[in-house]
């Protein structure tokens, strides 16, 4: 159901401030749409879906990410009302303030909403689920497929629209996920690897139990081991399957598929030793390459032809993916249906029919091995 941003402004204020601060309330105008199938209209998902990303494309045919601009950070501030000076917002932590734009299709979405889980934020930080579909206008909150939910925040029609409302005239990217701020109606950060840090960090005193408030998956003594792993593993796995996938020349793919299986191979040997990647621990590192992984297999493997080998190829990576997904944070936050009919069809200039294999057969929830270490 959506609420209007008035009545959820009153809402936080009243939660926050502990009144009803009528003389801030304000009317705006809502978008309402449905469509009576799943799909968003496919006559706009042509063109223009490969121009968004083929805008990131180089001479040479490499596919270039480009940086995220919205940077601000929540800090977990003992504050009695929010401020807003200026035009300056201050993001203190308080439950029931923040929502989260995601994807369930989109491996940088997908890491906010295993942090949020193990960190018991469910009932801190709200979230609406985008269609898994990336058509003409971008991301749609079109909610009629199931798993998604439309804009119970804003009432939007697209994201686009919720970037625009806080930066009129916006060009850029629009991405998932978003962290976004119900008081002050504006994005605080549509970075994931900055997101997670403060869903791990800034909310533990809104935790659901203690025992997850006090987990810490950036601890400090693995800090520059855990900032070493992200390194390289998002230039050569978590990027590395899309420069693949993406790249419009012969060489640009060998040269990534090459680069990708080489650090496959290295998080092999350190999953030969360790039960996850810094040892006995879950931590930061492996929340970001989980969803790479689980989607490896099911679409890495045949839609970006990343087909050197399977992950059941790699005993150790296998046997440690399977874990972690009979893990509910991070099983439970995987929706495989999204995330295949996303990339199929998504990306008409790779998959240009739309056709959705029915495979492989991919069984996460068989038993694994990793007792052992």
């Amino acid at each position: 159901m959506w609420v209007s941003r008035s009545t959820l402004r009153l809402g936080l204020l009243t939660h926050f401030l502990g009144r009803r601060p009528t003389d801030l309330l304000f009317k705006k105008s809502v978008v309402t749409f449905s469509h009576s199938n799943y799909l968003p209209n496919m006559a706009e998902t042509n063109a223009s879906v490969v121009a968004a990303w083929n805008k990131n494309i180089d001479k040479d045919g490499e596919y270039k990410r480009r940086a995220s601009e919205f940077r601000n950070w929540i800090q977990p501030v003992a504050a009695k009302k929010p401020k807003l000076v200026d035009g300056t917002h201050e993001f203190a932590a308080w439950k029931g303030r923040y929502h989260l734009y995601v994807c369930y299709a989109c491996p940088w979405a997908h890491r906010t909403l295993i942090m949020r889980k193990l960190k018991g934020l469910e009932d801190v930080i709200s979230f609406n689920v985008v269609h898994y579909l990336l058509g003409k206008e971008g991301w749609s909150f079109d909610a009629s497929y199931p798993g998604t939910t439309g804009d119970t925040i804003n009432g939007r029609k697209y994201l686009r629209e919720v970037y625009t409302s806080d930066v009129p005239g916006y060009a850029s990217t629009v991405s998932v996920p978003v962290l976004y701020d119900k008081f002050n109606e504006t994005i605080v950060n549509n970075e994931s690897s900055e997101i997670i840090r403060m869903l791990n960090s800034e909310f533990n005193r809104f935790s659901a139990t203690e025992e997850q408030a006090q987990l810490d998956f950036y601890p400090e003594a693995l800090r520059k081991e855990i900032d070493e792993l992200n390194d390289w593993i998002y230039t050569g796995i978590n990027n590395g399957v899309y420069k693949s996938g993406f790249a419009t020349r012969q060489e640009a793919h060998e040269k990534e598929v090459t680069a990708l299986f080489a650090c496959l191979d290295r998080v092999e040997d350190i999953l030969s030793k360790n039960r996850y990647l810094t040892g006995d621990k879950i931590t930061e590192a492996d929340i970001r390459l989980y969803p790479t992984l689980v989607r490896f297999d099911p679409v890495y493997v045949c839609h970006f032809k990343c087909n050197l080998r399977r992950l059941k190829d790699y005993p150790n990576i296998w046997n440690y993916t399977k874990e972690l997904y009979q893990i509910p944070a991070f099983g439970e936050t995987t929706n495989l249906d999204h995330i295949k009919k996303h990339y199929f069809m998504s990306h008409e200039s790779i998959n240009p029919h739309r056709i959705v294999p029915i495979g492989p057969e991919v069984n996460y929830n068989e038993p694994h091995d990793r007792e052992r270490l």
